[in-house]
């Protein structure tokens, strides 16, 4: 189905909508066509197995997409907000040798050894063009090489089949209950995985419609709310609260979402309330990796509990394990590690890396730390590298930042452990303040004693900045912040 859905509802539903984007409308007949005609094209310039997509969210994407899997071949899609370096790796590392993109992102990497793919001079598709048979695929078969976002370090590249991410848009799809009658609204970028499995993969095998935008606002994406009737909006918590900002936003606009879920990083209180009580909308927290095709849980509009990312999907297993291995029971904290069939059984040419990231019975290892409770919702409480360790003792930045996040001068809050002599380490963290407030860095450490935070959880050094840096899903990239620490 991964393949076949494009071309299904191109004869059963040619007139309807796929997608509205910056250029305007494409129905699924023209969608179908213009990738059975990228399909023939990319086939006469490149026999390798693989071909780069370096294009922003919209019909072209999509139909790159969909084109390179009908010609036989996997897609590497390129995070073009990435550094240089990062960029090159990626191209490197993966060892595609052509690339498709548009003139304004073709100055990323016309100083490489690849050919460079004009996507806006590609021959136009015939009208009634469609393919007379697809490719023969099994579920084992690479479709997708994507590359993490690289938060602690180099991007590391993820092989996904047909199987992975076939498996993790039935399991959304039935437990979420996506409709085909949904519209979606594409505010994460199609080189993430969020936005290629939630905001592709599963509106096309519904046969619903799709509106990308290519670079996210607050404003355009509630106009767009408003003038397509959207119902779902996947989104990360940093969008969400740029969304809550906005003065003019009432709760009539907000009348027919279905869903709005929010992944990528913790959602703050703030956030959640703000949406529930000024628009009516409940914010669905969800948890999800590149490693396992995006779902592992969800809360849903049916099955929900504040606090935790939902239960796992269908046919996703959740073990929380001990530092030793050993499976701990419900309620008990450790790290998260999970098996299914959307678990992508390794990364791309790095051996080593694989072998320490599964348990000897096949978990993948999250690097969460968390916690299942008695209902079978999943908590998660940090991240194990991030976990600060004080004179012994353990301190996980998300309590702090959840206590630092409620007080009313603070926009953003980032907690990180800094190197200590003495201790070992301490922690730090970095304040976003509100727009016209001035924090007062006793009045917070004050705040956190208030609010029942033992005194060595306590931040020992705040620095107020005017943002912190996140990768181009909104998740705050920590290791930056260790670099502004030592500095």
């Amino acid at each position: 189905m991964l393949l076949e859905s494009l071309f299904l509802y191109a004869t059963r539903q040619p007139d309807v909508l796929a997608i509205i984007d910056d250029h305007g409308e494409c129905s699924y007949r023209q969608l179908a066509t213009a990738a059975a005609g990228f399909a023939k094209f990319i086939s006469t310039q490149t026999n390798h197995r693989r071909v780069g997509l370096l294009l922003p969210s919209g019909r072209g994407f999509v139909a790159g997409f969909y084109g390179t899997l009908l010609a036989g071949k996997g897609v590497v899609p390129i995070n073009f907000l990435l550094g240089d370096a990062e960029i090159a790796h990626c191209i490197r590392d993966s060892g595609i040798d052509t690339i498709v993109t548009i003139p304004q992102l073709a100055g990323r990497v016309e100083k490489m050894s690849l050919k460079v793919i004009d996507l806006s001079r590609l021959p136009p598709a015939a009208p009634a063009e469609l393919p007379s048979s697809l490719p023969s695929t099994s579920g084992d078969d690479l479709a997708v090489l994507m590359y993490t976002s690289g938060t602690s370090g180099l991007p590391k590249g993820v092989p996904l089949t047909f199987g992975n991410l076939q498996s993790d848009v039935d399991a959304a799809i039935e437990y979420v209950d996506f409709q085909t009658r949904h519209k979606f609204l594409g505010i994460i970028p199609l080189f993430h995985v969020f936005g290629l499995t939630a905001m592709m993969l599963a509106p096309i095998q519904l046969g619903a419609t799709i509106t990308y935008m290519a670079r996210f606002s607050p404003v355009g994406a509630l106009n767009a709310i408003k003038k397509y009737g959207i119902s779902l909006v996947l989104g990360v918590p940093s969008m969400f609260a740029a969304m809550a900002r906005l003065k003019e936003a009432s709760a009539d606009d907000f009348k027919t979402i279905f869903a709005m879920i929010s992944g990528g990083e913790p959602l703050p209180a703030a956030v959640y309330e703000a949406f529930r009580s000024r628009f009516g909308v409940t914010l669905l927290e969800a948890y999800g990796m590149t490693e396992t095709s995006l779902a592992i849980a969800l809360n849903t509009p049916q099955i929900q509990k504040r606090g935790s990312v939902g239960k796992p999907i269908p046919g996703m297993r959740v073990a929380i394990v001990d530092d030793d291995g050993n499976h701990l029971p419900g309620g008990e904290t450790g790290e998260i590690c999970v098996k299914g069939p959307m678990v992508m059984k390794g990364y791309y040419n790095l051996p080593g890396e694989t072998a320490t990231s599964f348990t000897p019975d096949g978990y993948y290892k999250t690097g969460d730390v968390g916690f299942v409770d008695a209902d079978g919702f999943v908590f998660i409480t940090g991240r194990k590298k991030d976990l600060i360790i004080i004179a012994g003792e353990k301190a996980a930045p998300t309590e702090i930042e959840q206590i630092l996040a409620a007080h009313p001068d603070v926009a953003e809050i980032a907690v990180i452990g800094k190197k200590d002599a003495v201790r070992g380490e301490v922690v730090m963290a970095f304040v976003v303040p509100r727009e016209g407030r001035e924090p007062r860095l006793d009045e917070l450490r004050e705040f956190c004693t208030r609010q029942g935070l033992a005194q060595w959880k306590t931040p020992r050094e705040i620095r107020i900045v005017k943002d912190l840096p996140r990768s181009p899903t909104g998740k705050v990239l920590k290791r930056l912040l260790d670099e502004k620490a030592s500095n």
